[in-house]
């Protein structure tokens, strides 16, 4: 492997993950890749999303050849590579060998927060659309490769205090921690998806972290209460992990 700090982390949607995305970029020591197997999970599963077309032809649809790349040169050379992943994409069957040569991290957030968001963006939901059930099963197959639990941070603790939960995130990842990483110019980026026109509205107003406000509580309808639901104690078992 290529030498560089890799930094796999690993959220559901709608979880300030384009955020934390654009707070390592920020730091200017490190590269930042956005879902690099999305392709390859649109491809496989046949599943319609925004602009799924466009996401087909901007990256590989080939897991492996992914796999590969993510362990190969760091974009710029930069000593850091952000990698942000969807715990969803990496579905059943696709190359996980090389997650032993990256650090891997995860982003969790509380499922009624997530579905709100989710929903506001697509009327049909599923429980495997929110990666919560392929979160922990990650989280599971890493923890028990290094004998401990790796790094999780919650969304509702990097809202409250930004700078002590990734000070807590950078040392844990083997990083010096940086105050850059805390703002970030508003604006799309050329490191985005192109799926961000449909997703990345509220980011690209953004910068900063927002405030803890977007945590409170929300009543969901009966169905994505149930989702939210069966989604909890897969959270749960992250959270008591959690920095």
């Amino acid at each position: 492997m290529a030498d560089g700090t890799r930094i796999a982390m690993w959220s559901g949607p709608r979880n300030i993950s384009t955020a934390m995305m654009r707070s390592f970029e920020a730091r200017g020591d490190t590269a930042v890749t956005d879902e690099p197997f999305y392709a390859a999970y649109l491809h496989r599963t046949g599943i319609d999303h925004p602009l799924r077309d466009e996401v087909i032809a901007s990256q590989p649809i080939d897991p492996g050849a992914v796999a590969a790349a993510l362990v190969g040169p760091v974009p710029g050379g930069r000593p850091i590579w952000y990698q942000k992943h969807m715990t969803l994409h990496l579905l059943e069957g696709f190359e996980r060998g090389w997650m032993a040569q990256v650090r891997n991290a995860f982003l969790i957030r509380d499922p009624p927060a997530v579905l709100a968001s989710y929903a506001a963006k697509r009327t049909h939901v599923t429980a495997a659309d929110l990666g919560f059930v392929q979160q922990r099963a990650l989280f599971e197959l890493v923890a028990e490769r290094l004998g401990a639990p790796p790094p999780v941070v919650d969304a509702a603790d990097i809202l409250a205090n930004p700078a002590r939960t990734l000070e807590r995130l950078c040392r844990a990842l083997g990083i010096a921690y940086s105050p850059s990483m805390l703002r970030w110019p508003p604006g799309p980026r050329s490191t985005d998806g192109v799926w961000a026109p449909a997703w990345y509205q509220s980011v690209e107003r953004s910068t900063g972290f927002m405030t803890p406000g977007i945590e409170a509580a929300v009543a969901l309808p009966s169905h994505l209460q149930r989702l939210a639901d069966e989604a909890q104690p897969h959270y749960e078992a992250l959270k008591v992990h959690r920095l």
